[in-house]
């Protein structure tokens, strides 16, 4: 993916974050330069996590534990990015929010693009 794909990726990702600021009350944004620096940390720590752990734990993985991992990881990243603020439920409702609006607008993940570019 190019520079400009990861651009607009990440700019979704921080609308995305905005508009879960606004549904969950427990979780808050300061603004779209605030949800933009918290997707690029999530990525970040997605990063980091799936390279130590694989694929199965990480914040961009199915099932259970990539949902808890996905809501510590946004959980600790309050403490990164200034601005943003949540409770552990918030986290975790945010994850979840996160989630349902993943399914209508899928956000792909740097792994799969990787791997989609390497097999080519």
């Amino acid at each position: 993916m190019h520079f400009l794909g990861h651009l607009v990726r990440f700019i979704v990702s921080a609308l995305v974050l905005l508009v879960v600021g606004w549904i969950v009350p427990t979780f808050t944004v300061g603004g779209f330069w605030s949800a933009f620096f918290l997707a690029l940390v999530i990525a970040a720590a997605g990063w980091i996590i799936e390279a130590i752990f694989g694929k199965r734990v990480t914040p961009f993985g199915r099932g259970i534990v990539g949902f808890l991992v996905s809501a510590l990881v946004i959980w600790l990243a309050q403490f990164i990015v200034s601005g943003v603020s949540t409770t552990f439920i918030g986290a975790i409702l945010a994850a979840l929010v996160i989630g349902i609006i993943d399914l209508f607008i899928p956000v792909s993940t740097p792994f799969s693009d990787n791997r989609n570019e390497r097999a080519t």
